[in-house]
C-alpha cells in the first residue's frame, strides 16, 4: 500500500522469506488480496479530488487542509498551479511526460471554449472547476510510468537500509486471525501451490488491511466480522457485528465515445495499438511517443441552469441539494483521449478520438460480500450501476452525452460519430449521428434532441456502463451506527490491533480518478501507525 513505509526499520511488507522467520514481526499488511505491494495502484492520469470531496467525508484529522501536505508529499510536480498544494520532491513524478498530440489538444480547448468551458491553468488545485486542461500524467520526464510499486516499495527492497522490509508475493489471503479480540495475524496460501496447507504470518501489535475496496470485506467477513445475516448465510461464525461491511460500494460509471478524424497517423495511438507501427522498434529507438499515454485534456464541467431544468424535477431536487450551493463540485469527468478503445479491428484503419466520460458523484450504490468461508468461495459482488431509484444516475449520463459530443462537433479533426459506440437514433432525427468528409464550418448549432432521443441515449447507457476501476466505500470511515467500519485513525470497530487503510475507507466518492486519494490514504495511515508505533 502506498505510503505504509515510515523510515524505520518496521516490517511492513513481507517477500519470499520462510513464515517462521517471520513470526515475531509488528506489522503486516495484505495488499490487493495478497501480502506485499502486488497490486500497486499504477494508472497513469493525474487528477486529484476537490476541496468540498474530503470536506463531505466529515472526519476529525481527514478535512482538505489537514491532507494537503500528504498530497503535496507524494509527488514531484512538473507543472502549473501553486506551491500552496503542489510537492516538488516526492516519490511519485507528475509531468506531461515526452509527448503530446498538439494540434488535438488545441482544437479540443478551442471547441470547449465555444460552448462555455475555459482554459484552467491547474484543474487539480483543489479549488478550481468548470474547465478543462492540458492533461497531465503519472510519466516521468523521462518517459517512465510511475506508480506506488516503482515509487515506494522498490527502491526500499533494494536498497540495504531496511533488513526488515520483505515482500511476499503470489499469496492469497484468506483471513485475518485473531487471539480474543486482538488482531494476531493473517492466514494466507501461495497462489502457486492451490492445494497447500494455509500458511499464518504472526503480527505482534498491529495488522493492516490493505487490499482494496473489492478485498478488504471479504478477508474481513471470513474471519466473522460483518453483517450477521451475510456471515450465517455464507456459514460463518459471528465474531463482531458489523453490518457495514461490504456494503456502500461506489463506483464511478464510465462510457466511451470514439469519433472520426482526419489527424495523423502520429497524432493518435491508434497505429501503435493495431500494429501498423512497430511496438518492438519503438522499444529499441526509445520512441518519445512511448512516455504517452494519449490522454491530453482532462475536464471537469457543470450544466446550466437551463440544462439542469430540462433534465426534470428529479435531477433538479438533486441538484439543488448537493450541487447548486457547491460550485466546487463538477457533475462530468472526461478526457481527450487519442485513439479507438476497443479492438482495432471494429473500424477502418485510421486516427480516432475518443471521449471518456464518467460523473463524480453516483447515487447508486452496490455491495461485495462472501458466500462462504474458503477463499475460493464465489463472491457476491453488486455493482449497483444505475440502480438509483429516480435515475438521477442515467439522466447524469444523458447530459453528459449531449455535452461532450457538442465539444466534439466544433473540433475542426472532427469527421462524425463512430456509429456502432453511440447511441442508435431513430431515422430523420436531428440527433442523426453522421460520417464527414470534412469539419463543419460558420456557427454550429446544438443538436435539438426529442424525448425518442433521450430514450435511445438511455438505452444505450443501460447497456454499456462500464467501470474506472475507481471501486471504494466498502468498509467506510463513518460511526459505527451510521454503518462505518472504521474510526478516524483507521481503526477497525469491536476489536483491537487491526486498521485498514486503501480505498475502502472513504465514505463518499471524489471528482477524480482515484489514484491521488489512495496515495493521501496511504500517506495519511502511515503517519497515524508511525505515532501510535512510537517509531
Amino acid at each position: 500500500m502506498a505510503g505504509l513505509l515510515p523510515t524505520s526499520n518496521a516490517t511492513l511488507f513481507y517477500r519470499g522469506v520462510k513464515e517462521e522467520k517471520l513470526a515475531n514481526r509488528e506489522l503486516i499488511v495484505p495488499s490487493g488480496g495478497t501480502l506485499g505491494g502486488g497490486s500497486s495502484i499504477n494508472l497513469l492520469m493525474y487528477s486529484r479530488a476537490q476541496r468540498d470531496d474530503f470536506e463531505a467525508w466529515g472526519v476529525p484529522g481527514w478535512s482538505t487542509d489537514e491532507l494537503i501536505p500528504y498530497m503535496k508529499k507524494l509527488e514531484t510536480y512538473v507543472g502549473p498551479g501553486s506551491d500552496a498544494v503542489h510537492g516538488y520532491d516526492g516519490p511519485i513524478v507528475v509531468s506531461e511526460g515526452t509527448y503530446r498530440a498538439n494540434r488535438s489538444t488545441q482544437d479540443f480547448i478551442d471547441a470547449a471554449s465555444q460552448i462555455g468551458y475555459p482554459e484552467i491553468e491547474d484543474l487539480s488545485g483543489l479549488d478550481f472547476n468548470n474547465g478543462v486542461q492540458r492533461a497531465l500524467h503519472y510519466i516521468g520526464t523521462n518517459g517512465l510510468r510511475q506508480g506506488t510499486a516503482y515509487g515506494y516499495v522498490h527502491p526500499k527492497i533494494a536498497s540495504a537500509s531496511y533488513p526488515n522490509l520483505h515482500v511476499l508475493v503470489d499469496s492469497q489471503v484468506k483471513r485475518v486471525t485473531f487471539q480474543g479480540k486482538k488482531a494476531s495475524g493473517v492466514e494466507y496460501k501461495p497462489k502457486s501451490q492451490p492445494d497447500s496447507t494455509l500458511r499464518i504470518v504472526k503480527a505482534r501489535k498491529m495488522v493492516i488491511l490493505s487490499c482494496g475496496a473489492l478485498g478488504t470485506p471479504p478477508v474481513m467477513e471470513r474471519f466473522g466480522l460483518g453483517n450477521p445475516d451475510v456471515l450465517k448465510a455464507a456459514g460463518i461464525d459471528v465474531k463482531i457485528d458489523l453490518p457495514g461491511v461490504g456494503e456502500n460500494y461506489q463506483d464511478h460509471h464510465l462510457m466511451t465515445y470514439p469519433y472520426y478524424t482526419n489527424l495523423y497517423p502520429n497524432e493518435t495511438l491508434d497505429a501503435l495499438i493495431s500494429g501498423r507501427l512497430n511496438a518492438t522498434e519503438q522499444i529499441q529507438q526509445n520512441a518519445s511517443i512511448l512516455g504517452w499515454n494519449a490522454q491530453d485534456v482532462g475536464c471537469k464541467l457543470r450544466p446550466t441552469d437551463a440544462e439542469v431544468a430540462a433534465l426534470g424535477q428529479a435531477f433538479q431536487e438533486t441538484w439543488d441539494k448537493e450541487y447548486k450551493d457547491h460550485p466546487n463540485k463538477p457533475l462530468l469527468l472526461s478526457a481527450l483521449v487519442n485513439f479507438f478503445p476497443a479492438d482495432p479491428s471494429l473500424v477502418p484503419e485510421g486516427q480516432y478520438l475518443t471521449s471518456s466520460v464518467f460523473t463524480g458523484y453516483p447515487l447508486s450504490r452496490g455491495s461485495i460480500h462472501v458466500t462462504g468461508p474458503e477463499i475460493d468461495d464465489q463472491l457476491n459482488f453488486k455493482t449497483g450501476f444505475f440502480s438509483d431509484p429516480k435515475e438521477v444516475d442515467i439522466l447524469k449520463h444523458v447530459w453528459a452525452y449531449k455535452t461532450q459530443r457538442e465539444i466534439f462537433r466544433r473540433m475542426k479533426a472532427y469527421r462524425g460519430e463512430v456509429e456502432s459506440f453511440h447511441p442508435a437514433f431513430l431515422p430523420g432525427s436531428g440527433a442523426a449521428l453522421v460520417k464527414l468528409d470534412e469539419a463543419p464550418s460558420g456557427d454550429i448549432p446544438k443538436i435539438k434532441y426529442t424525448a425518442e432521443d433521450d430514450e435511445a441515449i438511455k438505452d444505450w447507457l443501460r447497456k454499456n456502463v462500464g467501470t474506472t476501476w475507481h471501486s471504494l466505500g466498502t468498509c467506510a470511515m463513518a460511526p459505527r451506527e451510521e454503518k462505518g467500519t472504521v474510526d478516524c485513525h483507521l481503526n477497525v470497530y469491536g476489536v483491537e490491533g487491526l486498521k485498514i487503510a486503501d480505498m475502502s475507507i472513504p465514505p463518499q466518492n471524489v471528482a477524480a480518478n482515484t489514484m491521488n486519494t489512495a496515495i493521501v490514504v496511504g500517506e495519511k495511515a502511515a503517519d497515524i501507525i508511525i505515532k501510535e508505533m512510537g517509531l
